[in-house]
């Protein structure tokens, strides 16, 4: 938390996206246009303060405090859950997979907004963990299918559904399989329950608003320019170190000597599998055979690399914040094997083992930082010109009620208190009070803004743009 708030300046405005979500929920301004691909979650969860006050300040705060302590929830569901231990996962190894998750810059970057990418990761991570608890035979209490780890299974699911419903599907799927296999229909039920609960909303604004769930799917993908079969991972590794968005991607691969931790982590992973599986025989922690054993250390991974696996195969552009909820049900099996390195290696060569990893863990830190940095500073930069143009704006005389088309349209409108066309290129479009329109300099404004007053909007960093107003 501490992190986010002293890298992450909580004064930066906020992005398209947010605004979309926050805009919905807010007394600032006019609700933006919802597209089909997003859910109602993040609304929900920025509800009680975006109502109270348009403050951007106090929105980042409250998201970081609260991002901060569901990290710490969700590993506290994998206290209990037997890994090297039978007794469970020492607090020291889930502090290693908070460090190994949170000190990512993507991490520390979305944590303050109002985005789904983090919360779908945090969901996740409890998810899994409760799944495992929740399992016969593989809860440390000995207790099972507790009702408490069943409601945890069935809450996860439902919350990660309602923020993201694609990683809800991705991450079920898994969950589904090994619980069936395991003949734990207790937990598939709750599994079941949770995915129907939280995409219940998504279903019936499907039905209202796009005409039926089919519609709304063809819909989300024909914004994501078609869902299909797409290699993405080159991309996906372009964007490691940011930009935000690459789409297209056509960019090079920036600062590429920090991308080995990429390269290291389904290593880590596999070792991670490999010595919880080894301890669960050992330990005799799944009171089963060892293909259980197997099976419950690999969930996990399992778990963490499908929900990457939509990312990296089914679309054609990149941005880092999708792998999050990889990233955050990966940390367990991650942490288990650096765990593993700085307890489990023979007792002459650990001496030298565990500064090595101390020493490792620290540079990916500071690595992370640098690429936090570049990237905070840019968008500070590029969401203050939202202000300005805002600002220009209101010395032009644009007053709520109006409405705003063109570059940037939506962000610009929220910070304006406008209301914000769903189409950059429609003809004349329904208006709140005054409109404009915000053309790129040098590029000619449509044709029904042609005869309109032309100024041309000055003091800003990164956006150029000329408003047109009748």
């Amino acid at each position: 938390m501490l992190a986010c708030l002293v890298f992450v300046p909580p004064r930066v405005g906020l992005s398209w996206d947010e605004t979309v979500y926050v805009s919905q929920v807010s007394r600032h301004a006019p609700a933006a246009w919802f597209d089909a691909a997003r859910a109602r979650g993040v609304p929900l969860l920025v509800a009680p303060l975006a109502w109270l006050t348009s403050s951007v300040v106090a929105l980042r705060v409250y998201l970081t405090v609260l991002s901060g302590l569901g990290l710490v929830l969700a590993l506290l569901v994998w206290r209990r859950v037997p890994g090297l231990a039978r007794d469970g996962r020492p607090s020291w190894v889930l502090a290693v997979g908070a460090v190994t998750f949170g000190g990512l810059w993507v991490t520390q970057y979305y944590g303050p907004q109002a985005m789904p990418d983090i919360w779908s990761a945090l969901g996740s991570l409890a998810a899994v963990g409760f799944f495992l608890r929740c399992s016969s035979g593989f809860s440390a209490s000995g207790s099972a299918s507790s009702s408490a780890a069943l409601l945890g299974v069935g809450g996860s699911v439902a919350f990660v559904a309602l923020i993201r419903p694609g990683d809800a599907l991705y991450l079920a799927v898994p969950l589904v399989f090994f619980g069936l296999l395991w003949r734990r229909f207790a937990c598939v039920l709750a599994v079941a329950g949770g995915l129907v609960g939280g995409g219940l909303e998504w279903v019936v604004e499907a039905m209202i608003r796009f005409g039926g769930v089919f519609a709304r799917l063809h819909a989300a993908g024909a914004e994501q320019n078609g869902f299909g079969l797409h290699f993405a991972v080159p991309d996906e590794l372009k964007a490691l170190n940011g930009p935000t968005l690459c789409r297209p991607c056509t960019i090079g691969y920036r600062q590429p000597e920090l991308d080995l931790w990429w390269l290291v982590l389904p290593v880590l992973v596999l070792v991670g599998v490999v010595v919880v599986a080894r301890a669960a025989w050992l330990l005799e922690a799944t009171s089963g055979s060892k293909w259980r054993a197997a099976t419950y250390a690999a969930l996990p991974a399992v778990c963490g690399f499908l929900l990457a696996a939509q990312y990296l195969f089914m679309i054609n552009y990149s941005a880092p914040r999708f792998l999050l909820p990889a990233y955050a049900v990966l940390a367990i099996p991650v942490a288990d094997a650096i765990g593993w390195l700085c307890t489990g290696v023979r007792s002459d060569v650990r001496p030298a083992v565990v500064p090595v990893v101390v020493v490792l863990l620290f540079i990916q830190v500071v690595a992370q930082h640098f690429v936090l940095d570049h990237e905070a500073g840019g968008t500070e930069a590029f969401h203050r010109d939202y202000d300005v143009v805002a600002a220009r704006l209101a010395s032009l005389g644009v007053r709520p009620p109006c409405t705003v088309n063109g570059v940037q349209y939506i962000p610009i409108a929220f910070v304006a208190g406008c209301a914000s066309a769903p189409s950059v290129g429609s003809p004349p479009f329904p208006a709140v009070g005054a409109r404009f329109y915000l053309g790129a300099d040098g590029s000619p404004p449509p044709r029904y803004a042609r005869h309109w007053h032309a100024y041309r909007i000055t003091g800003t960093q990164v956006l150029h743009v000329t408003a047109y107003l009748p």
